[in-house]
């Protein structure tokens, strides 16, 4: 499961887990704030790209790359960087395991201006292409 979560004033978190209940396998933070995410999808399909440094991959596992080049729809957009989950995130994820897929904005307790806490869920399958492509 693919979850991509921030704050509508805020950068844009991307956590992958194995199924929408389960523990978090890698969490990155985009380069890119969530407005501008959001503007970028409702012109439509929005292709994101993470690519890492083939050394970069210590142990062979992509979950413990610590910094990608982040691609929207081609055009670099800066990194995304591996973070430590947070209780706020474990709030936030906790909040959606009844959110198999979908988009959409979630109540927020915290009284900031960083906005609405927008999401976008979905399964995806993993695909392992060669020995340094995997999808």
């Amino acid at each position: 499961t693919g979850t991509i979560f921030g704050f509508r004033k805020g950068r844009v978190s991307f956590c992958i887990q194995e199924d929408r209940r389960g523990p978090t396998l890698l969490l990155l933070e985009f380069a890119i704030p969530t407005y501008l995410l959001a503007k970028e999808m409702q012109y439509g399909l929005l292709r994101i790209a993470l690519e890492c440094d083939k050394d970069s991959t210590h142990d062979g596992s992509l979950f413990s790359v610590a910094v990608w080049t982040m691609y929207c729809n081609g055009r670099k957009v800066g990194f995304a960087i591996k973070r430590n989950v947070t209780e706020n995130d474990r709030a936030v994820l906790k909040m959606m395991q009844s959110i198999s897929v979908g988009a959409g904005v979630l109540p927020t307790v915290t009284k900031g201006d960083e906005g609405e806490l927008m999401y976008m869920r979905a399964t995806y399958e993993r695909v392992v292409g060669s020995s340094d492509s995997e999808s």
